[in-house]
This record gives structure tokens, C-alpha cells and sequence, in this order.
């Protein structure tokens, strides 16, 4: 593939890209339990109708249901399917009651909404997607329930999917230790992350194993953080899962440290993490860590940390904090209201509304005929303008080709499956096949084509394959053009708004490493480090992303990688200075040069970027000892 990635332009390279990974058995074993199932009752029932909206809560529920902890899928699951339910209302309501003038500014206004609330994190973003699919569902779907049941029947089949997520065992759980699962996996992901970094320092590959770490660290909290009835761990395996957590953080930061001096350390430095990832997975004592020299501070730190850890792991720990600031609705509505949230709810709302307005024309033309299911145009038109699916070129092909393949071999089955029992279990066939196809888009279009069109002829429309590529490529085209409109507020502005995030991130962080008087508060360093560390992985991704667009795209983002390079450096070289002042209090020649370098580098790669500062957040700090 990295052949291919140099022969080809990005763009295309990306859509050719697919993730890899084990096959997640315990999410297929879900997805054929959910919708299938529950349309398959029923139709038993006489309630046809109402197993095609539940089914549908399921596969939206089903897509969202990613590796990671039961406690941390309540909330992937469950916001979402809740905005889907208020989408479903509001579409169902408006479709039936007001013309079509009104019916497209309306939900051309919930797109802008949508849009700009999408930009708040990754959950905020499924929500706002559910929330416009379901709506464009409810609008345009003729079904005999009224909104409100429709609503209560979308929440009622995803949250059967978040009942087997939460009921059906996961691979790796451990006996007696049901809760655990995903959390477990987790943190051990964290000493093994800390073991590769010591174990690739002083070699080509430590850059990479250090921006592995950071994504370990962010996979822990996150599998750690989800909601809970109290504000704190409950139990005593739950206090201890969180202690063995902070206690790698230490163990992160020496080994960061370590990666920045650049020195190799001693092959049984790496032994004791190692050991540490399996205690937490399997629930076990460690044994004896072998400890490293101490010959260096950062060595020092490590062993420290070490011994830390290991009383940690015999004797549990009282801190269960997992070092992380909850966002206060200030700094939602700042995300919502600023470049980002206005430039991607602009464009979200132009290729809904305008997605809608062509299927309204189409429908009152009567060119889906005598059947009214003018919902695919604006639901397609959601998804390709959806950032996280990748750049705007590969979702438009990955689009179009998942789009014919459904519905070619849709097709075929439909003419050979007795009905409606072969079209159930095809249902239920495409719900276990959703968790696999989710690694590239065009598979996870393809599956998710053949279910909704066996959903349509279950509920008694006639087959749609043909009209469904059509509004297909009709949507590519709405999005494509949309997507290269000038002035839809700064161009990059979700780019750019993360990297001055990371910015200002890092200034906090060094600041605070850098002063005085809080140079004690080591858990209040650990929570600004990882704040930082999580801000700059979200602005590389998005940077890597819009390198992938095409040219007229690309260029707004230009310069902001050499940005984030730099504020990398910045934290790594800050995460240095923190274990150096523990050490002895004062920091070396070596340390303070490159901190002065690497702000004015700072400075200079803001401004070919075109980045500002907010007031008073310039990178200017004055450098202790």
C-alpha cells in the first residue's frame, strides 16, 4: 500500500485505504442479534412498519458501535440514538404538516445546527448525523405510526444494541471481573505503549511509538471516563482499575523524557512495563520489576515511577482521579460558535437543504412514480459532507461505488430470496456485517444499502435499487459542488482551529511546568499534559485528513503540519523540563535553549500559517531556573 500511496494522489490513495484489525466477533454476534431479530418480531406481530423503524434505530446504532468499553459505549451509543429519536419527531411532524417550501428551510435550519454541534468531539458529530438521517427518514417516509411512536421505536431498537452491548460477554473479559472488559484491555495498552517507547529510544522509530503512547493514554481515559451514576468509582476493582491508570502516567512522562534525550536505555528497563500489561490484564501481582540505573534524571524518574507502580499494583492506590477537566459550556459554545462549528454547519446545512429541495422537486415531480421515499438524496448528502469518513474525494467514490455495489446485489437476492423471510434474514445478514464494513466506507455503504432496501420492500414499497444509485450520484454532485464553494467562512477553519487549540494547550502546559510556584502540583501537570498531547493527536488528524483532499481543498490547510511538528517538540521538550525540575530543581543550558528555539520556530510557522493567538496566548514564557 505504501507503494501505491506514492504512485497515486492522496486523494485517491485514501479511498483505496482500508483499516485492519482482528475481526470484532463480539459485534457481529451484536449486530445479527439486533435489527434482524427485531424486524423479524415484528413482522410476526402484524407490526411490520414498526420493525422497519426500530430496525433502522439498530443499524445507526450498529454503526456507532465501536472497540471500547461498555461504560464508554453507553454514551457512543446511547446521544446519538436519542438525537436520532428528536430527529425522527421533528421530520415526521414537519413532513406531515407544512408544504415543501417550509419543509427545506426547516431542515435546512436543523442542518446548520447539526453541523456546527458536530464539531464539538466525535460523539457530538454521530449525534448530528443521526439527527439529520432520521429526520430526512421521518420526513420523507410514509409510515402509518404517528411521530412519537416512531420515535419511541428508533430509541427502542438502539437500545436493544446498547442491551447486548452491555449484557453479551466480550472476548477478553475476565471471569468474576465481569464489568471489565474493555477498561482492563485499556489500561494494559498503556504499559505496553511505555514499554515500546523505552524500547525504540535512541532509534529512528521513537517519534512514532511516543504518538502511540499518546493514543493509548487517550483510548484509557476515554474507555475509563464514561458516564456513571456517581461522580467517582463505585467499587474497590473499579478504584484500582483507575489507580493502575495514574500511576502510568508518571511512567509515561519519564519515558517521554527518556525519548527526548535520545539515549538508549537498558533492555530490562523495558522488562518492568511489560510485566505491568499483563498484570492489569490478567488481574495478577506483578512479581519483581527489574529497575533501571540511575544514572541520568530521567532514569531516575523512571525508577521512581516504577516503584510507584509496583506499590501501586500490591497494595492498591487512592487515586482514582483519571487526570481529565470536564469542558464547561463556555468552551462548548466557543467550539460551536467558532471557525469550525460556522464553517462545517454552513456547509452541512447548504448540502442538506439543497439535498432536500432536489428530492422535494423530484418527489412532487413524480419521478419516484407513486411512491414517496424522496429520504435517500438528503440522508446520502449527510454522510458525504461527514468529515470523520474521511476526505471529500474518497467519501464521494467510496460513496458511489458502495452505493451500485448494494444495490446490484440487492438485486440479485431480492429475485431469488422468498419474501419476506429471505429479506429478514438478510437484515439480519448486513446488521452482523456493519462492525467488518465499517473499515472502509465503501463497504460499510454497500452493507448498509442492501439493509435499508430490504427494510424498504419488508415494509411494502417496491424495489428501489435503480432510483437509490441515482440519488446517489445527485448527491455526490450536491456535495462536491458545495464542498468547493469560496467564502463558506475561513477555508480550513476546522484545521485550523484544532492546531490553535493544541496551541494554546501547550502554552498552558509550559507555563505551568515553567512556574515556580506550581512545579509541585504533579497530578494538575498530568492533566494539562494530557490535554495537550490529546489536542495536538486531534490536530494532526484533521491535518492529515485535509492533506488527502484534493489540491483546491489541500492548500488551506498548507503549513499547519510544520505547526504541529513544532508544538510536538514543544510538549515533548516541556514533558523534559518537568522531570528535570523534579529532579534538582533547575534546568540545563540544553533545555533552555531548545525551549527558546522552538518558540520562535513556533512563532514563525504561525505566521506562514496565517494562525493567531488569542490575546494574551502568545507562546512567550519566562524560562525558570
Amino acid at each position: 500500500m505504501s507503494r501505491l500511496s506514492a504512485a497515486v494522489p492522496p486523494w485517491l490513495a485514501h479511498a483505496l485505504r482500508a483499516q485492519r484489525g482482528p475481526v470484532p466477533w463480539s459485534a457481529v454476534v451484536r449486530g445479527a442479534l439486533a435489527a434482524g431479530p427485531l424486524l423479524l418480531l415484528a413482522v410476526l406481530s402484524g407490526r411490520t412498519s414498526v420493525g422497519v423503524v426500530a430496525a433502522l434505530g439498530a443499524m445507526l446504532a450498529g454503526i456507532n458501535d465501536r472497540p471500547g468499553s461498555r461504560r464508554a459505549a453507553v454514551r457512543r451509543l446511547g446521544v446519538p440514538a436519542l438525537a436520532g429519536a428528536g430527529g425522527l419527531l421533528v421530520g415526521s411532524y414537519a413532513g406531515q404538516h407544512v408544504g415543501a417550501v417550509t419543509l427545506t428551510l426547516l431542515l435546512t435550519v436543523l442542518g446548520l445546527v447539526a453541523g456546527a454541534v458536530s464539531a464539538v468531539g466525535p460523539v457530538a458529530s454521530g449525534a448530528g448525523t443521526q439527527l439529520l438521517v432520521a429526520a430526512a427518514i421521518g420526513a420523507g417516509m410514509p409510515l402509518p405510526e404517528p411521530g412519537w411512536q416512531r420515535a419511541l421505536f428508533f430509541v427502542g431498537g438502539a437500545g436493544w444494541l446498547l442491551v447486548l452491548r452491555l449484557a453479551l460477554p466480550t472476548p477478553g473479559a475476565i471471569a468474576g471481573d465481569y464489568r471489565f472488559d474493555g477498561e482492563r484491555d485499556a489500561v494494559g495498552g498503556v504499559y505496553d505503549a511505555v514499554a515500546a517507547l523505552l524500547e525504540a529510544v535512541g532509534g529512528p522509530d521513537a517519534p512514532g511509538r511516543r504518538v502511540a503512547l499518546t493514543a493509548a493514554l487517550d483510548h484509557a481515559q476515554d474507555a475509563l471516563g464514561g458516564p456513571r451514576l456517581r461522580p467517582y468509582a463505585s467499587s474497590a476493582a473499579e478504584r484500582r482499575l483507575h489507580a493502575q491508570y495514574a500511576a502510568a502516567l508518571p511512567l509515561a512522562e519519564a519515558a517521554t523524557a527518556l525519548a527526548w534525550a535520545g539515549e538508549a536505555v537498558p533492555a530490562r528497563a523495558v522488562e518492568g512495563p511489560r510485566r505491568l500489561a499483563v498484570a492489569v490484564r490478567t488481574s495478577t501481582h506483578t512479581g519483581p520489576l527489574p529497575a533501571p540505573a540511575r544514572s541520568a534524571p530521567a532514569l531516575r524518574a523512571l525508577d521512581d515511577a516504577l516503584l510507584h507502580v509496583a506499590d501501586t499494583f500490591d497494595r492498591g492506590g487512592d487515586d482514582s482521579a483519571l487526570h481529565t477537566r470536564r469542558r464547561t459550556a463556555t468552551s462548548l459554545a466557543r467550539t460551536v460558535l467558532g471557525s469550525a462549528g460556522r464553517e462545517y454547519g454552513l456547509r452541512v446545512a447548504l448540502c442538506f437543504g439543497a439535498g432536500v429541495a432536489v428530492a422535494q422537486a423530484l418527489h412532487h415531480a413524480r419521478w419516484y412514480g407513486s411512491h414517496a421515499h424522496w429520504y435517500w438524496l438528503p440522508a446520502t448528502a449527510v454522510f458525504l459532507v461527514k468529515p470523520d469518513l474521511g476526505p471529500l474525494a474518497s467519501r464521494v467514490i467510496c460513496r458511489a461505488a458502495g452505493t451500485v455495489l448494494g444495490a446490484v446485489l440487492f438485486t440479485g437476492l431480492a429475485a431469488l430470496l422468498p419474501r419476506p423471510a429471505g429479506l429478514v434474514a438478510l437484515v439480519a445478514l448486513c446488521g452482523a456485517l456493519i462492525p467488518v464494513a465499517t473499515r472502509h466506507f465503501a463497504a460499510q455503504t454497500a452493507v448498509v444499502t442492501v439493509l435499508v432496501l430490504s427494510l424498504v420492500m419488508v415494509g411494502g414499497e417496491p424495489a428501489a435499487s435503480w432510483s437509490r444509485i441515482g440519488e446517489t450520484l445527485l448527491a455526490c454532485a450536491i456535495v462536491l459542488l458545495v464542498g468547493h464553494l469560496p467564502a463558506l467562512g475561513q477555508r480550513g477553519g476546522g484545521v485550523r482551529a484544532r492546531v490553535t487549540h493544541a496551541a494554546e494547550a501547550a502554552h498552558v502546559y509550559l507555563a505551568h511546568v515553567l512556574d515556580d510556584g506550581t512545579t509541585d502540583d504533579r497530578a494538575g501537570r498530568w492533566t494539562l499534559r494530557r490535554e495537550a498531547y490529546r489536542a495536538l493527536a486531534e490536530a494532526r488528524a484533521s491535518i492529515d485528513l485535509a492533506a488527502a483532499e484534493l489540491p483546491a481543498l489541500a492548500r488551506h490547510a498548507e503549513g499547519t503540519d510544520e505547526v504541529a511538528a513544532t508544538l510536538e517538540r514543544l510538549v515533548d521538550t516541556t514533558t523534559a523540563c518537568a522531570v528535570q525540575l523534579d529532579d534538582n530543581g533547575r534546568l540545563t543550558p540544553e533545555h533552555t535553549e531548545r525551549i527558546t528555539a522552538l518558540l520562535d520556530e513556533l512563532a514563525e510557522g504561525r505566521e506562514r500559517a496565517g494562525l493567531v493567538m488569542k490575546e494574551g496566548q502568545a507562546l512567550a514564557v519566562p524560562l525558570a531556573g
